[in-house]
């Protein structure tokens, strides 16, 4: 039984050419049919009549030029290519997703969340051993892999994500990166109370105020928490006073990168939001929602600003199949792709510095 090779597409793709190409790969194959490819269209209008859900599943949209724009849903496009081998690639990506599941579901060992995405790659490994490998990358063909992070994943970063969840410490993580800035500038930025920044208090200090007496909800929706870890500065809390500093403000300081995290638990609303150089990168999809990555499914738009991202997802999803919670593989990728981490042992012992708003919330 031959293996398929790369196909090269000399003349524009159409819906002839791409079931064509489809037919000639899966009959090199065990492991896909004709009727795996996945629905094709003309608009993203059409995706619920022609998958029958309403979001999942991929739809390829094919324009005039050969141009194919892949969809998960009407309104969310996770690639765009006049490449026919890439097309190919994605198709046989979504079809092995769902057999994975099927057999996941079903193997001894692990169990199917462990075995969900190493099921995929070796599907795809049967297929064509080069889209195996790009699989396993999590990028677009020829880009390098992300290494191994070779550590405890819950050391640096994903550790607070089972907690974050439910706002636990604090709603907000937010992280600051540039030559010079400093936690208190930020925190102070913020509306944090400069006597508290300038006397070092801590969380444990804030606790004990009044003799022990004042109120935990006060302390915890009337503070913030901050300072240094790697690279970056980050700051803790649930509001802040008013409405926060702007790009410039925090330009002015120095800052040239910053990541959002934000979780509403009552809502199940997570975000994360990173801007760079005063620019949100986001592919043009605006404050990202974290619930919506699915395990084995790359989150973001496919050889977009977030690729990298994409790639360190992966890289966690193969390197750690023990963790069975999303954020926290979620968490651990953004620690290896952005070195982002906060120091525990300061958190949970109230040792990390703190201060109240200078100007309460009301």
């Amino acid at each position: 039984m031959s293996v398929p090779g790369r196909i090269l597409a000399p003349m524009q793709i159409s819906a002839c050419t791409l079931k064509r190409a489809w037919h000639r790969v899966s009959a090199g194959s065990d492991v896909l049919d004709d009727a795996m490819l996945p629905p094709i269209g003309t608009s993203p209008d059409q995706y619920e009549q022609r998958v029958g859900e309403s979001h999942g599943r991929l739809f390829l949209v094919l324009a005039d030029d050969g141009t194919v724009r892949g969809h998960i849903g009407p309104y969310r496009e996770v690639f765009l290519t006049r490449d026919l081998d890439q097309v190919l690639y994605f198709a046989a990506e979504d079809a092995v997703r769902r057999l994975a599941e099927h057999i996941a579901g079903r193997s001894p060992g692990r169990g199917p969340v462990a075995n969900l995405v190493s099921g995929q790659a070796e599907l795809l490994d049967r297929i064509n051993p080069a889209w195996g490998s790009r699989f396993r990358n999590g990028g677009m063909d020829g880009t390098q892999p992300s290494a191994a992070c070779g550590r405890d994943p819950l050391e640096r970063l994903a550790w607070i994500a089972g907690s974050w969840r439910e706002q636990d410490p604090y709603t907000h993580l937010v992280f600051f990166r540039g030559e010079s800035v400093s936690a208190e500038q930020i925190a102070l930025l913020h509306g944090a109370d400069p006597a508290q920044i300038a006397a070092g208090t801590r969380l444990a200090d804030l606790r004990g105020m009044d003799g022990g007496t004042f109120d935990h909800w006060d302390i915890v929706w009337e503070t913030c928490c901050y300072g240094q870890a790697g690279d970056w500065a980050f700051l803790m809390y649930h509001e802040t006073p008013g409405f926060g500093p702007d790009l410039e403000a925090l330009a002015r300081l120095g800052v040239t990168d910053a990541v959002h995290l934000s979780a509403t638990s009552a809502k199940a609303v997570y975000t994360f939001d990173y801007t760079r150089d005063g620019h949100r990168i986001d592919d043009g999809w605006g404050v990202l929602e974290l619930i919506s990555y699915d395990r084995g499914r790359a989150p973001y738009f496919r050889g977009g600003q977030l690729d990298f991202l994409n790639q360190a997802i992966r890289r966690a999803e193969l390197d750690h199949p023990e963790l069975t919670s999303e954020f926290e593989l979620y968490f651990h990728a953004l620690e290896d792709a952005l070195d982002l981490q906060l120091p525990r042992q300061d958190i949970q012992e109230g040792t990390v510095r703190a201060a109240q708003w200078s100007r309460r919330n009301s």
